[in-house]
């Protein structure tokens, strides 16, 4: 990073004419000339590449276009691994790991001799990641998401991932088609290199990403394999010499407004829930004060204008057709701070004046929206103390206001096991209440909050009810379903004293959450309660299960809030 005095920090290492500089040098020197070690910018490529990570299997490729670029603009690109989560394979779930991937990207910048860093980044919990991690070193960091896929294909359908595995999940748990069309289904889905091409979770935090002004404009929304993707990698390799040079760091940009931002254009792409615990955590390593309320305040009334699933009924390749993200912030430019400074240099503002929308059936204008009020909703009430949310544009009109009996599943294994049991009282009216599958109680917080119906309602032709639990749920996932309760139910929030029969009621326009059970009885059922039994009690998990925050704190680790900077003292010889 260049200091004050102009001197790049890779020099601490590279720079010296002592056993320490020699030993740096001598080892690097595998194929390098002398005039590598010049002086000249040293750029860390943080690769999420893994063949266990499906999402990211081409990044090996982008990289090299990254080097290219560094190369081009005077640097010396090298590439180094981090953990890597594959969200369609990792068990029990990726988010158990998403701290500790953060803390491999934290401790990799900061023991090793860079002066600015390349993100890539792709699979869902990549990209927030590698940002918390860079966060908390904060030199000249900028991302190239790795983007996604093709659109789906299967008899003259576009599939979406993720959103369509739902529908054929519960067709084929109902019998509506057999398992050879099950299979054939599989394989239209996933046809290309990229993540899930709906607006899930990646997709989301792709935007995410150059909301905050973090990535190249436009980068969001290009396909994987369109060669765009490698051009602007190559051009993110140029920018980051160019901001090692001008010492434009991540805390210059991601300041309050860039989150607020970030907010806003999340509602109107009916972006994921796990929107709020990732942008939570990140704003927590850069010092910015950020809360759930924020959430609601900024962006619950702004109109969904992207037509994309699962609200909607384009995917991410038809978004960048039509424009992508850059024709999303100049429909909310008198919303947005346009003059918010991002990775080029230049303005949200200048960066995307000038944006042609190509189709208006994708990319609605905001005096034509989708849906009028779509941002994400944040409840609360005696059952969700600390808050909970829910996605409206995902959910059923008609079960916004609802009130109905409680059918409990303590565990998810209580759940898989009794869910299809034709003894089971539940109706169309009922609601799901799922616990301790929080941080705490999975542990990890996993994508089991969007349950599956029961067997005798999908019979019945029902295929919504609504679902309540501190779990999450995945950004592809749709339904009327009440998410992130906190407290969660293992650490002994009221949603553990949940009972069989109990009316709940949900008022999304109030925004409230009521357990219909008088103080005094809770207060009974509190005295009763027992902590479960911990999932592990070694290792990570272990860590993990005493350091997490809640839901409403991002799900960080409490000793990983806030930033340690890039300085190494101590000699490694």
């Amino acid at each position: 990073m260049a200091e004050d005095n102009g001197k790049l920090r890779s020099a601490d290492w590279f720079g010296r004419d002592d056993k320490g500089g020699f030993i740096h040098r001598s080892w690097m020197k595998r194929g390098l000339p002398d005039h590598e070690f010049d002086g000249r910018p040293v750029i860390g490529i943080c690769n999420t590449w893994s063949e266990l990570t499906p999402c990211n299997i081409h990044f090996r490729d982008l990289a090299e276009a990254v080097k290219r670029g560094i190369y081009e603009a005077g640097g010396l690109p090298v590439e180094f691994p981090v953990t890597s989560l594959g969200e369609p394979i990792m068990r029990p779930t990726t988010m158990l790991f998403r701290n500790l991937a953060s803390m491999d990207v934290e401790e990799s910048i900061r023991a090793n001799p860079i002066d600015g860093v390349v993100l890539l980044t792709g699979c869902d919990k990549t990209t927030p990641a590698c940002l918390m991690g860079a966060a908390s070193v904060d030199l000249p960091t900028i991302v190239v998401p790795g983007g996604p896929m093709l659109n789906g294909k299967y008899r003259g359908e576009e599939l979406g991932s993720g959103t369509d595995v739902w529908k054929f999940s519960e067709d084929f748990r109902a019998g509506k088609i057999t398992r050879e069309e099950f299979s054939q289904a599989e394989a239209g889905m996933t046809r290309s290199d990229g993540h899930c091409m709906t607006m899930g979770t990646a997709s989301t935090m792709a935007c995410m990403v150059e909301a905050l002004g973090m990535t190249l404009p436009g980068g969001a929304a290009i396909p994987a394999p369109d060669s765009r993707r490698k051009v602007m990698a190559h051009m993110a390799g140029v920018r980051i010499i160019e901001m090692v040079n001008e010492n434009l760091k991540m805390s210059d940009i991601l300041v309050r407004e860039a989150f607020e931002n970030s907010i806003k254009v999340n509602a109107a792409i009916g972006g994921s829930t796990n929107f709020i615990v990732h942008l939570l955590a990140i704003a927590g390593r850069v010092g910015i004060e950020l809360n759930l309320d924020d959430f609601d305040r900024l962006g619950s009334q702004l109109p969904l204008l992207v037509n994309l699933m699962p609200a909607g009924k384009y995917l991410m390749e038809d978004f960048y057709y039509a424009g992508g993200l850059p024709v999303i912030i100049q429909e909310l430019k008198d919303e947005l701070y346009m003059d918010a400074l991002t990775v080029t240099g230049k303005s949200l503002g200048e960066n995307t004046e000038g944006t042609v929308c190509y189709d208006r059936d994708v990319i609605a204008p905001m005096e034509k929206p989708l849906i009028e009020a779509a941002g994400l909703a944040v409840l609360r009430g005696n059952l969700c103390e600390g808050g909970s949310i829910i996605k409206p544009s995902a959910a059923t009109p008609e079960l916004m206001q609802h009130r109905g009996r409680a059918v409990v599943f303590e565990t998810i294994e209580d759940y898989n096991e009794r869910i299809d049991s034709p003894d089971l009282d539940v109706d169309e009216n009922s609601v799901l209440v799922l616990q301790n599958v929080g941080p705490v109680g999975y542990p990890g917080m996993a994508e089991v909050g969007n349950m599956g119906l029961p067997m005798k309602l999908l019979e019945k032709g029902v295929r919504d009810i609504v679902r309540i639990s501190d779990g999450r749920m995945s950004g592809t996932a749709y339904g009327t379903v009440v998410l992130h309760v906190a407290p969660e139910a293992a650490i002994g929030g009221n949603l553990a004293l949940v009972r069989n029969g109990d009316m709940i009621e949900l008022d999304v326009e109030g925004r409230r959450l009521h357990l219909d059970v008088s103080e005094e009885d809770l207060a009974k059922r509190r005295a009763e309660w027992k902590r479960p039994e911990p999932h592990d009690i070694r290792g990570y998990v272990s860590l993990y299960t005493d350091h997490v925050l809640q839901a409403d704190k991002g799900v960080d680790f409490d000793f990983l809030v806030g930033k340690s900077s890039s300085v190494v003292t101590r000699e490694a010889h």
